[in-house]
């Protein structure tokens, strides 16, 4: 009854609410070490896998990626201070000034995917012609979901539009469907497994299909994630020229 209850309760919630939940869910407050494989299936190029070590700073939420495998793509990465975000190319040497939608190796996972930003005050719920927000409870597969719309509130976001289905038992996100601002289905996104560090969840694996070009996907894995202090020095661009010499 009292699960039943709190069901019912978050039924009725706003959707600014939902978002609160699922930031609050996983809001990771430590810095963060991992390794993340991609594994990106392409219909005329077939099958390839990227290797990577991820380094995040919790102060500003800086960001680096460091391809480790294969050789072909072993030195590249990607660094994300403040509002800047660079692309670095071991073979050129060079930094290239990207947008947080920039694709990551290729791959159907982008800078955004690795941020930390609010969703509170990116986005904002969707609303009918009568002025109300719209949550709908209903299945995914056998896993009772909260399904919603949000609209983005700001810019600076990777897709304008989404809709979400978060689970009715933890309200972590388990499938994302993200749009153009045409309306034109872009990315269809599962959160297929999750694991906690630190008290927070942190999903470790995720599925990421390209509806634009049919046929390409991509997997996200995360594993040996480590919360110790980093060495500021990791997030600037002499450490990363300094790793492909």
């Amino acid at each position: 009854m009292l699960m039943a209850a709190m069901a019912s309760a978050y039924a009725q919630a706003t959707i600014e609410e939902l978002l609160e939940k699922i930031q609050y869910n996983m809001d990771l407050t430590t810095d963060a070490m991992a390794r993340v494989t991609f594994t990106q299936a392409k219909v005329e190029q077939g099958t390839k896998t990227i290797d990577s070590i991820y380094y995040r700073r919790d102060s500003d939420d800086s960001f680096l990626i460091v391809m480790i495998a294969p050789e072909s793509e072993k030195g590249n990465g990607y660094l994300r201070v403040g509002d800047n975000f660079w692309m670095y190319r071991r073979n050129t040497r060079t930094f290239q000034h990207i947008n947080r939608d920039e694709n990551i190796g290729g791959t159907d996972a982008r800078g955004g995917d690795f941020e930390r930003r609010k969703l509170p005050e990116l986005y904002v719920g969707v609303k009918d012609s009568s002025g109300k927000e719209t949550i709908t409870e209903t299945m995914l597969g056998k896993v009772p979901v909260y399904r919603f719309e949000v609209t983005a509130k700001v810019n600076d976001v990777d897709y304008p539009r989404k809709t979400y289905w978060i689970s009715r038992d933890n309200f972590l996100p388990l499938k994302e469907q993200c749009f153009s601002s045409s309306h034109t289905l872009m990315l269809t996104a599962y959160y297929r497994k999750y694991t906690t560090a630190n008290g927070k969840f942190v999903p470790v694996e995720h599925l990421y299909i390209d509806e634009f070009e049919k046929g390409n996907k991509t997997i996200v894995e995360i594993s040996d994630i480590q919360n110790d202090r980093l060495n500021d020095d990791i997030f600037t661009k002499a450490y990363l020229e300094n790793l492909s010499k």
